[in-house]
């Protein structure tokens, strides 16, 4: 038997400047049947003296985010283990 499942993971990215300043947030979240859901947060700074490329901070902050939201999957995932063998799993 063969199954194939799509998640999709939702993206929201937020750019503040002040000066030569930036600050670029993003949250990334994931959403189950069941209406649960999980969210990663990252964040990203720019250093006033660094070139202005926005896209290195949208990459930054996207990728703290899904490594966020993947600690959080991890220990969901230790915990539902831990449920079903009733012995602890450390991920």
């Amino acid at each position: 038997m063969h199954t194939t499942k799509r998640w999709n993971i939702d993206i929201l990215l937020s750019e503040e400047t002040e000066g030569d300043a930036a600050r670029t947030w993003c949250e990334a979240g994931i959403d189950s049947a069941d209406g649960s859901g999980l969210r990663g947060h990252g964040m990203a700074r720019k250093h006033p003296a660094d070139s202005d490329v926005p896209e290195i901070g949208d990459e930054l902050a996207v990728s703290r985010a899904l490594a966020d939201l993947s600690r959080q999957l991890r220990q969901v995932a230790a915990e539902d283990i831990g449920d079903q063998t009733g012995t602890p799993w450390r991920p």
